[in-house]
């Protein structure tokens, strides 16, 4: 599933492309959505929230998508209807076409209701005013269940909103925390929420998850996707495990000696 900087990408992307101009072709391949038509609409902004992106179109509606698992949104040059049985949306201009492909989801809302789809989210890590005290939203959301394992706190989108498995396996390796954790025995929760914050917003302009600074091929991480090599600061084997999450199990990584068990 893409993390929030990902979709945060999609969201500038989207907006570029689309922003400012009025739609000459706005097909939905979804059942309940066939009959609408959202053409000569002037699309308005496009912007993300958490793992979730909203296009807010003239006439205060909002398509809402979700990527889930596979979804995607391509940007092309504006040109003939796409012939793919994965397309869900085709969104067009005079001068680009945003195709989403394989979505999670995808409705049309109410921009005036657009809570009722997003508003169950916690603080976005990416959001403008994160600096103005969403940090703070966050860390009390996540202290609301103390007994909870932060590994699997961190990945509930309700308590802060934007992180998936890579930065959970990431923040928690540089913070020295094992993933089983309880949320209360966390030393200094604040700082770690706000190293979360500061990786997606580190990555949120390109391609790729980098957390150690080497941008090489192979090099990004230093234990997410490494089960069974050695931890790349002390060479002890990184190990993983299922552990929940909102959205089901998801695979932990951590290195034993970095982040011992409390």
């Amino acid at each position: 599933m893409p993390e929030g900087d990902v979709v945060w990408l999609t969201a500038r992307r989207l907006h570029e492309a689309l922003a400012g101009r009025p739609l000459t072709r706005a097909q939905f391949r979804v059942p309940r959505l066939a009959t609408a038509d959202l053409r000569g609409r002037t699309v308005l902004e496009v912007v993300s929230r958490g793992k979730h992106l909203l296009i807010r179109v003239e006439g205060g509606l909002t398509i809402h998508s979700h990527l889930l698992m596979e979804g995607r949104w391509q940007i092309r040059p504006a040109g003939p209807m796409p012939r793919d049985h994965r397309v869900r949306v085709v969104l067009a201009n005079t001068e680009r076409q945003a195709v989403g492909q394989s979505l999670g989801l995808v409705e049309l809302l109410r921009t005036a209701e657009e809570d009722a789809a997003v508003g169950h989210l916690g603080p976005d890590l990416l959001d403008p005013g994160w600096d103005g005290g969403l940090a703070a939203q966050a860390v009390a959301r996540l202290e609301e269940q103390p007994s909870r394992a932060i590994g699997e706190a961190l990945l509930d989108q309700t308590r802060l909103a934007g992180i998936g498995n890579v930065y959970k396996a990431e923040v928690l390796f540089l913070r020295g925390v094992h993933p089983w954790t309880p949320v209360s025995d966390v030393p200094d929760l604040p700082a770690l929420v706000e190293l979360a914050h500061r990786l997606l917003d580190a990555n949120k302009a390109r391609h790729g998850h980098v957390t150690t600074g080497d941008l090489g091929r192979g090099r990004e991480h230093w234990v997410y996707g490494r089960a069974g090599r050695p931890c790349r600061r002390c060479g002890t084997r990184v190990e993983r495990a299922p552990q929940p999450s909102d959205v089901g199990d998801r695979t932990a990584f951590w290195c034993p000696r970095c982040q011992p068990a409390r």
